[in-house]
């Protein structure tokens, strides 16, 4: 029996016992998921592809904060197969209501990679144009995004479409109260968004332990009315799996669904963090081993889907990225310190006036 045919009652809700898997840490095939079929072959490759890609985008946003050309920088080193497989699962016409974590997943969307950081380069809008690309601004604040996500689902769904909404939130988020307003708002409206949870066991320095005591966020969706399931996070074929089967449930009516991936994130959780004072060098070597791209690229490999030449191949085409990427961050971006007071009032106050003009004449004086 498919996810999407079970039958209304509250065992439907909960999740699997353990995290749904397809491929184990060494690459071979695990014991196959009763319930969601495996994503076709050309999709796994391409996902291989833009998992690299991303990986490399990745490195070089946290090279570039390093030298100064970015105010800050969230890696998401670790969770490659959660930001590719929630993007695949997408269409280009639903929408995507991502953390300020998920600047891989934005590429892997298709936003333009500088426009994707402007907003980590300190600029005071979010550097694309939301609309056009279907994907809400990255936000800082936690779970906010979450609320809104749904009220766009409603929307959506309100106009007599099939577009589904998809609302990226990390550990930490999960305890926000916004987090818990979105659940019952998108249970009541049997609103069609997905909420993908993104479990990489540290909100900045509290590890999930002191978060929670629930046996895995994904039963918070239970007491909601949510359908729940938890994945392992560093398997594309099981994320990208329960992504398409989620997302086919919102998009046929059959209201919001919940997905818990266990992952991790290997790298620190800003450039000014020191992630050595809360956990070990040992856990992230840990971690290290059961990285998802060796993992997708041994399976890969070992179903004869992917070579030597593809590996150089997607290996060359992302430092090519990078490069490009590199080149057009390290132009000094034109700036207009005025910009600060647009858009803070439809109509601007006396103070405001006077305040811009006092900057224009200091300005003017440093000419």
């Amino acid at each position: 029996m498919s996810v999407a045919a079970r039958p209304p009652g509250a065992e439907h809700l909960l999740p699997s016992p353990v995290p749904v898997r397809f491929v184990a840490a060494d690459g071979t095939a695990a014991e196959p998921p009763a319930g969601y079929p495996a994503p076709a072959d050309g999709r796994l490759v391409e996902a291989y592809r833009r998992m690299v890609l991303g990986r490399r985008f990745d490195a070089q946003a946290t090279a570039l904060t390093r030298q100064g050309r970015l105010a800050v920088y969230p890696s998401s080193r670790g969770q490659d197969a959660c930001q590719i497989g929630g993007v695949l699962a997408l269409r280009a016409d639903d929408w995507l209501f991502p953390t300020y974590r998920d600047s891989m997943a934005l590429v892997a969307r298709g936003l333009d990679p500088v426009e994707v950081l402007t907003l980590l380069r300190g600029s005071w809008h979010c550097g694309y144009n939301p609309a056009a690309v279907r994907v809400a601004p990255q936000c800082t604040p936690l779970a906010t995004q979450t609320v809104h996500a749904v009220g766009l689902a409603d929307a959506l769904r309100r106009k007599g479409g099939d577009g589904v909404v998809m609302a990226f939130v990390g550990d930490g988020g999960t305890s926000e109260g916004d987090f818990h307003e979105a659940l019952n708002y998108a249970a009541v409206l049997r609103a069609p968004v997905v909420f993908f949870v993104q479990n990489n066991k540290y909100a900045i320095s509290v590890p999930l332990a002191k978060q929670t005591a629930a046996p895995a966020l994904a039963y918070k969706g239970i007491g909601y009315g949510i359908r729940s399931e938890q994945v392992d996070g560093n398997d594309l074929v099981a994320v990208l799996a329960v992504l398409d089967a989620a997302v086919a449930n919102a998009r046929a009516g059959g209201g919001p669904f919940l997905v818990e991936a266990h992952t991790y994130r290997m790298d620190a959780h800003t450039n000014a963090d020191d992630a050595a004072r809360y956990r070990t060098a040992e856990e992230v070597e840990r971690w290290e081993a059961a990285d998802p791209i060796a993992r997708l690229e041994a399976h890969l490999r070992g179903r004869g889907l992917l070579g030597d030449e593809d590996v150089v191949a997607a290996g060359e085409a992302a430092e090519e990225f990078a490069g490009r990427v590199r080149e057009r961050m390290n132009a000094d971006p034109v700036t207009d310190p005025l910009e600060l007071f647009d858009h803070v009032f439809a109509e601007p106050t006396p103070q405001l006036r006077e305040q811009r003009d006092l900057l224009a004449s200091e300005l003017s004086s440093e000419e």
